[in-house]
């Protein structure tokens, strides 16, 4: 069900041509209400797209009647032609519903650079089909119509108390924080305001898909929505909401971790002991953007020295002489030299657990990645982006 899980959403996913597979291309989601709450964060990339743009105007009073996703075309660096076509589709979209277009997201995800009239008509068309066709079952198919170079839909759902928490998202590459390759639909019908949806977004973002590095490439079209309709008529408690939200969130940032492109390793990188969370965030992420570490866990070598020559790199507060490094439960470095035998570590399972123990106080954080495969060099090398 996704993100019609939750009571007051209608959704549906059509195809509209812009995939040359045939394959549906274009979403829409709508909010019946009561209330018409949105929030969203955005990519922090300076290059933003002609959707991004336009949905940062829309979001900023906090109201958000539907939400328009194509897939097929990022409608980036496509210039004044390409912000038209945005405005043209939300009007389409508004028009449909009975809406102001003031009030309508649009996102896109696909090729950069591209865009002409049949885009825009295939765009303008799909809109049109998907507000005909609009159901509380078009969850699922709204999350098929998101996806590019994913493999599978990523859709996640948790009830609480009356209410639920429902979500859907693509992406399989350029994964990297602010916010990864992205496209995200949540949606509530818990009773909470603007200024809520917004705080309790950001909190959840910030430990599930910014803590998702996967190739460290940032894109010019991330995008994580959340929607509120109230149509449960609870209001939730704030901790446990905020924790399912987290819990939906980390959920589908995962699944984006195992759908990634070409990987063969899922690899989850838990800091502990650091200094506060920010130098944990900070040490986990030079490792998972190193490309040695990287391909050492495709080659299913437990090269530790290459986690400290990556954590040395930062500005963390630590002794690098006086650090731990475990390996899928393995201790093979401590204090800085070695432990355990490095052939004792069984790196073929997909999933890896790395934990680096800085010794320097209470704080921890984990960062999700991927091996760098052939594959995934082979892939990206044939996609244009």
């Amino acid at each position: 069900m996704s993100v019609t899980a939750a009571a007051g959403f209608t959704a549906a996913g059509v195809a509209a041509g812009l995939k040359s597979t045939g394959k549906p291309d274009v979403a829409l989601i709508v909010n019946g209400g009561p209330q018409k709450v949105g929030a969203a964060v955005f990519t922090t990339n300076r290059a933003k797209a002609n959707p991004i743009i336009w949905s940062q105007q829309v979001v900023a009073d906090g109201v958000v009647e539907a939400i328009v996703l194509n897939s097929g075309g990022a409608n980036c660096f496509t210039g004044s032609f390409g912000f038209e076509t945005v405005h043209h589709t939300a009007e389409q979209v508004a028009r449909s519903l009975g809406v102001g277009a003031g009030d309508v997201l649009v996102c896109s995800t696909g090729l950069i650079g591209t865009g002409d009239a049949t885009f825009r008509s295939r765009v303008l068309d799909g809109a049109t089909r998907a507000a005909a066709e609009l159901s509380e079952r078009g969850g699922d198919e709204a999350a098929h119509a998101i996806m590019t170079t994913d493999t599978v839909p990523k859709i996640a759902t948790v009830s609480r108390d009356g209410w639920t928490v429902g979500g859907m998202a693509k992406g399989a590459g350029m994964l990297a924080p602010g916010l990864a390759t992205m496209l995200v639909v949540i949606t509530t019908d818990a009773e909470i305001s603007a200024d809520e949806a917004n705080q309790y977004l950001r909190d959840a973002t910030r430990v599930s898909f910014d803590r998702l590095d996967s190739d460290g490439a940032m894109s010019t079209n991330d995008q994580v929505t959340l929607l509120a309709s109230g149509a449960s008529g609870v209001r939730p408690d704030p901790a446990s909401f905020g924790a399912a939200l987290s819990e939906v969130c980390l959920s589908l940032a995962e699944q984006l971790m195992g759908d990634a492109e070409g990987a063969s390793h899922d690899i989850l990188i838990r800091v502990i002991g650091a200094a506060n969370e920010d130098d944990a965030v900070t040490v986990g992420r030079s490792v998972a953007r190193n490309s040695l570490f990287k391909t050492a866990i495709f080659g299913n070598d437990a090269n530790w020295g290459r986690v400290l020559a990556a954590i040395g790199t930062t500005d963390a507060e630590f002794d690098p002489y006086d650090v731990d490094v475990t390996m899928n439960g393995v201790r093979v470095c401590t204090k800085g030299g070695p432990d355990r035998p490095r052939e004792d570590v069984d790196l073929t399972p997909r999933r890896t657990d790395i934990e680096i123990d800085l010794r320097t106080g209470d704080a921890e954080a984990t960062i999700m990645t991927n091996d760098l495969t052939h594959a995934y060099v082979h892939e990206n090398s044939a996609y244009s982006s």
